[in-house]
């Protein structure tokens, strides 16, 4: 299936704004930022700019560089009654996996936590480095089968399941079967 890395849906103007802002709010210059996120710097000038392509994996390793939450980077201001439908949203893709994450609810600014819708086929998963200290991740599957959890130790999940883990350390999420989605729930403590 071709596609590109990221849907329209999650403007790069806003991406650039947000990898401006809290890079400013670091005092961190691109080399820095670049070299702590392990990308190039020619990557973030570009991601700065509102081109280049990102992955989830790109992004997450800014987040990490930049001591934000991820969704702090694809979330533009949103009303005070917000309605994502299904297939919509600021969508982000793998390029280790088929899996696509959907941002539905970034965490407001005294909360701590982003919402996600997750989407997958079988393959060999999305494998994600540690996050920032003193993340828990929490996965409801709604469809499919998933070994979800620890990379170490993943657990195998059917529909309704819930599983939290920690995701300060190496985690995975790898579907077992088409169709698999789930909600995902990233918690900053």
């Amino acid at each position: 299936m071709e596609r590109t890395q990221m849907d329209t849906k999650a403007p790069l103007d806003v991406i650039a704004a947000s990898l401006r802002r809290h890079r400013a709010r670091a005092g961190l210059s691109l080399t820095e930022v670049a070299k702590r996120a392990g990308v190039a710097k020619s990557t973030l000038s570009q991601l700065e700019s509102g081109t280049g392509n990102p992955s989830v994996e790109t992004l997450w390793a800014l987040a990490v560089a930049l001591d934000t939450p991820f969704a702090a980077l694809l979330d533009p201001p949103r009303p005070k009654v917000q309605l994502i439908r299904a297939g919509e949203g600021p969508i982000i893709y793998s390029d280790q996996a088929e899996y696509s994450a959907t941002l539905v609810a970034s965490s407001p600014p005294n909360a701590r936590r982003d919402i996600y819708r997750i989407v997958a086929s079988p393959g060999p998963g999305r494998k994600s480095e540690p996050h920032m200290p003193g993340v828990v991740e929490h996965v409801i599957l709604g469809s499919g089968r998933a070994l979800v959890g620890p990379a170490d130790d993943p657990v195998e999940l059917n529909p309704g399941d819930y599983i939290a883990y920690p995701g300060d350390l190496p985690h995975i999420f790898q579907a077992l079967e088409e169709d698999t989605a789930a909600t995902l729930v990233s918690e900053h403590v």
